[in-house]
């Protein structure tokens, strides 16, 4: 038997011997199917190994999370759950919230206590590089109004906050917040006004005060009266998700 007649390596060993290939293989020479049934069968048995391959790798849900698109929230120590446990304030019930509703937005909650706007904006432009979100939302300014800040630079800042983001594509939504009455009526009503002027100038939609229906309820705040409760997490969440709902896309 000549060396190009012969079966193939795999099996060269054995049929070296004298023994012709058997019906099924290739001729080396003619390149020609002997027994195409034989062929079929080991194609359905390639076929099955791959298929027990692949049940073999585990679904990853952070894979699939990478690929959502990026829901970014940008505020202070009301959003980054102060005083409560990790994953326990509004934006954790956002995530699972969203979930239940269908959507598969990605929350990244960029928010740091003490936080200003002058803050948030300088952090602002390395963060759209990094998550490049769909929807960012903006809560900042109740530091800048408890330190007596400056409204016409808040505004300036949370101006240029709104810009950027725009600029990259994203839907923007405007969290307010409300100064307490004994820092006079002209500073509160300046401060409180600023957000729904950035709002109208950027057609963006304002949730005008994050503790509306309960900023009296004295049971919901920590003792500095400043921070919600774990028992207040939820009304900061109904108060935002009806006028996030319409910046949201089931098909994203």
């Amino acid at each position: 038997m000549e060396r190009n007649e012969l079966c193939p390596t795999t099996v060269w060993r054995f049929y070296a011997r004298g023994h012709e290939c058997p019906a099924g293989l290739y001729n080396f020479r003619t390149m020609n199917v002997i027994n195409p049934g034989l062929i079929r069968a080991l194609a359905r048995v390639l076929l099955a190994m791959s298929a027990a391959l692949l049940a073999l790798v585990p679904f990853s849900p952070r894979a699939a999370e990478t690929t959502a698109p990026v829901l970014l929230v940008v505020g202070d120590s009301i959003s980054a759950g102060y005083g409560l446990a990790p994953d326990q304030g509004w934006t954790r019930l956002l995530r699972d919230r969203l979930g239940a509703e269908g959507y598969r937005y990605r929350v990244v909650n960029a928010s740091i206590s003490g936080d200003t706007t002058a803050g948030g904006r300088s952090r602002l432009p390395s963060l759209l590089r990094e998550h490049r979100p769909a929807v960012v939302v903006i809560e900042l300014g109740g530091n800048d109004g408890l330190r007596g800040g400056n409204v016409d630079a808040m505004r300036d800042n949370l101006d240029a906050m709104v810009t950027m983001s725009q600029k990259t594509g994203a839907r923007v939504m405007l969290v307010g917040m409300r100064m307490p009455p004994n820092y006079g009526p002209a500073y509160t009503r300046s401060f409180e006004n600023a957000y729904a002027e950035i709002a109208r100038a950027h057609r963006v939609p304002l949730v005008p005060f994050f503790f509306e229906g309960f900023a009296e309820s004295n049971e919901l705040f920590q003792p500095d009266r400043i921070h919600p409760t774990l028992a207040a997490q939820p009304r900061l969440l109904d108060n935002v998700w009806p006028t996030l709902k319409g910046l949201l896309d089931r098909r994203a």
